[in-house]
């Protein structure tokens, strides 16, 4: 009777340690969509490839666009109906610099990604339609937003189906869906038009020997 007693007690024990192990599992689990998964991590580029001249340099934690115009985009995935965190912090107000999305296969040279995907502009300089936050020339920004100089901005860009969002610091500046009405090209630099598809590859520009923009942080996290 003793040992009976024993094993139903050994029993229930088990049973209540294996609930509390899946509980575990479960809020873990529950936590983790919500959660942003970084691209760089401050420490390596792995993962990440170059295409162009020029280059992001690894310094001090963090990646510093150098000549170009290059590209440092990410070979590992293509992204789609996710949000990118990206936090960046110019050396001047004519720093120029990009984050490159949806381009749809990997990329041989950097023009690939001008002309088959879309380029979140970094820059201030520009009009409406080629400024900070906007798909460059694609579309007019909804606020003008300059990103501040020697500080750390925020850009939050949703990719949600063929809608396109971009927060500045804060701000929305870009919300846009394919076939949405954009003006004709005009210049010989500025992006091919087009559809572009739904998931693809992500870059960051390094765009001429004089800028120097530093990238501290290229985050993922799904839409909810």
């Amino acid at each position: 009777m003793k040992s009976i007693v024993w094993n139903c007690t050994k029993a229930v024990t088990l049973l209540a340690l294996t609930f509390t192990l899946a509980s575990c599992r479960t809020k873990t689990t529950d936590h983790k969509p919500g959660g942003w998964t970084p691209l760089f991590n401050g420490r390596s580029t792995e993962g990440w490839q170059m295409c162009g001249p020029g280059e992001l340099k690894l310094e001090n934690g963090e990646l510093v666009t150098h000549g170009g115009m290059g590209m440092l985009w990410y070979a590992r995935e293509k992204f789609g109906d996710c949000r990118l965190r990206v936090i960046f912090k110019p050396t001047t107000g004519h720093d120029n610099s990009g984050v490159f999305i949806r381009i749809p296969e990997p990329p041989g040279d950097p023009w690939f990604a001008v002309n088959r995907g879309y380029e979140v502009q970094i820059e201030n300089r520009g009009d409406a339609w080629h400024r900070t936050g906007t798909l460059y020339s694609f579309n007019e920004a909804k606020k003008n937003v300059s990103a501040r100089v020697n500080e750390w901005n925020v850009m939050i860009i949703t990719l949600e189906g063929k809608r396109t969002r971009v927060e500045v610091n804060g701000t929305l500046v870009t919300d846009f869906n394919e076939g949405d009405a954009v003006p004709p090209k005009v210049q010989d630099y500025e992006p091919d038009r087009g559809l572009r598809p739904n998931a693809g590859y992500i870059g960051l520009q390094n765009h001429d020997d004089g800028a120097r923009v530093h990238f501290r942080e290229v985050s993922v996290a799904p839409l909810r």
